[in-house]
């Protein structure tokens, strides 16, 4: 009996299929790398940015609790927070109760006080933005002459270092001060005290 012989065909994942499975596989891989990289620094961001609204809400509390009288003491020539003078006075004891002792404590939370990590190392506070800064600045002068009885306006602003360029803010605070301007974050809030006894009508 003759039988004529085929040849048979091969079944199964050839080498090549697997090369280019595993290139595709890589690829996906990679991408999805940086998708959660970009999602973590996205998140750190608006944690910092988070913080910097309490740190404006504080210091906003701060002021509008003081006396008239102490309200413009809280204006700063140079950025409190990182690297201010306040280091030395670690709990601000060493400052009198008022303007002062609220800048100090102010800028004890800027520094990220709020959250203390203890380690083997000592202990380090992580419950801020990275180099957080904050300013205040006068914008009209509290004027409490009869008839006038302008209030004091006051732009607070605090900035920090964030992880990523992006456009240059147009506040001042913290100017220079993290290398590339466009790595600077920065927001404010407009504060006004007002002079409730005081009487608008003029003198005749």
């Amino acid at each position: 009996m003759n039988t004529t012989s085929s040849p048979r065909r091969q079944s199964g994942t050839t080498l090549i299929e697997v090369l280019v499975t595993l290139l595709m596989l890589a690829f996906g891989l990679l991408g999805l790398g940086a998708f959660q990289t970009k999602a973590q620094v996205g998140s750190i961001e608006a944690y910092h940015r988070a913080q910097a609204v309490v740190l404006l809400e504080d210091i906003q509390g701060r002021m509008h609790g003081s006396t008239l009288a102490d309200v413009p003491l809280f204006v700063t020539t140079t950025p409190l927070g990182t690297g201010d003078d306040f280091a030395a006075d670690v709990d601000c004891s060493l400052e009198a109760v008022g303007a002062n002792r609220d800048r100090c404590e102010w800028s004890r939370a800027l520094k990220g006080a709020a959250e203390v990590k203890t380690g083997s190392s000592g202990s380090s506070n992580i419950g801020a933005m990275t180099g957080a800064r904050g300013c205040v600045t006068e914008v009209q002068a509290m004027n409490n002459v009869r008839g006038v009885c302008s209030p004091g306006i006051y732009m607070v602003s605090v900035a920090w270092q964030g992880l990523h360029p992006i456009k240059t803010p147009s506040l001042a605070c913290g100017k220079d001060l993290y290398g590339a301007d466009t790595h600077r974050r920065a927001i404010a809030v407009q504060v006004t005290v007002g002079l409730p006894l005081c009487n608008p009508t003029p003198v005749n």
